[in-house]
């Protein structure tokens, strides 16, 4: 296929399956068949079609946007993508209405081009495709982990490079500067599907650097996680794997509490969601191959926890 078509192998399967491709006029169904060389086959690919999804009016944070491309700040609460249970009210919803009818046509539908997620109680920044072109080659990116992300989290205790009880955490190391890496197996949780963690065989490779900006005692810290591999949970299951769960999180967080005489307790432990914000996004412009990077502020939440963190 031209490169210029951007037809995924899913699309071209279903085109297959649809008779939507002939050999000099003969229907070819048989995705197993071998093409010989010098044979033309055609391929009739209609216009993407309208989603089923929903456009709804909801208030969208636009860092940035272009005929290829839109960086969102999504906030804490909103989903990225409609599901049986949350059906409306999504950032696709959202953007379908902003976009009109402006957008990618990848998988033979016209809606936007989700090629990452955040969680619903996780704030920050998201790239979303708006045309085919880019669609493909942000996706290109973030298989080939080229894409700059890293998260400032606010968690229980602070991670110290020096204690001999997280260097002999299986899947860590120190690098310089005082990061420390996780290199695990990561994968859904046996005991709990609805949950992830980290695995001793299976499952996929996932990769976390953290490194502590900001301490308070050694009961909270500030830290900075930057993904490699981008898994889901990723940072939330680490953090909770080497003993350091985020402050608020309903998962991860075993109903960890900090110390009530210890400052900025009482909003900690009330915090609502897990303490975890996509601050930095950094990417090639799949079209133009320009370098971009956008950073995001703390949200009023997790800026009003730091500041009762630090009180003295």
């Amino acid at each position: 296929m031209p490169e210029e078509a951007h037809l995924s192998r899913t699309r071209l399967a279903r085109l297959l399956a649809n008779g939507a491709i002939t050999r000099e006029g003969t229907v070819i169904r048989d995705p197993n068949g071998r093409a010989a060389r010098g044979e033309v086959y055609e391929i009739t690919v209609e216009d993407a079609a309208d989603t089923h999804m929903q456009a709804e009016d909801i208030p969208l944070a636009i860092v940035y946007e272009d005929t290829d491309v839109a960086v969102v700040d999504k906030p804490a609460g909103m989903v990225v993508h409609p599901a049986p249970g949350t059906p409306s009210g999504t950032l696709v919803n959202a953007l379908l209405h902003h976009f009109g009818g402006d957008l990618s046509g990848v998988g033979g539908e016209r809606r936007p081009g989700i090629v990452h997620r955040i969680d619903k109680d996780t704030s920050g920044l998201l790239v979303v495709a708006k045309s085919d072109a880019a669609h493909h080659g942000l996706a290109a990116q973030f298989a080939a982990h080229s894409v700059e992300r890293s998260y400032l989290a606010l968690c229980h205790g602070a991670p110290d490079p020096g204690n001999p009880r997280l260097r002999g955490i299986t899947g860590v190391s120190i690098e310089s500067g005082g990061v420390v890496k996780l290199d695990t197996r990561f994968g859904r949780n046996k005991t709990n599907r609805k949950k992830q963690a980290v695995l001793r065989h299976g499952g996929r490779r996932a990769v976390t650097h953290i490194r502590a900006i900001e301490t308070f005692g050694d009961h909270a810290a500030l830290v900075r996680c930057r993904l490699e591999t981008g898994r889901t949970h990723q940072i939330r299951v680490h953090m909770a794997y080497i003993g350091h769960a985020l402050i608020g999180d309903p998962d991860y967080g075993t109903r960890r509490r900090l110390s009530e005489a210890v400052a900025g307790a009482a909003v900690a432990n009330s915090f609502a969601r897990q303490a975890l914000h996509a601050a930095t996004l950094g990417f090639a412009h799949p079209v133009s191959s320009q370098f971009m990077r956008f950073e995001s502020p703390l949200p009023d939440d997790i800026a009003q926890l730091l500041d009762a963190l630090r009180i003295t």
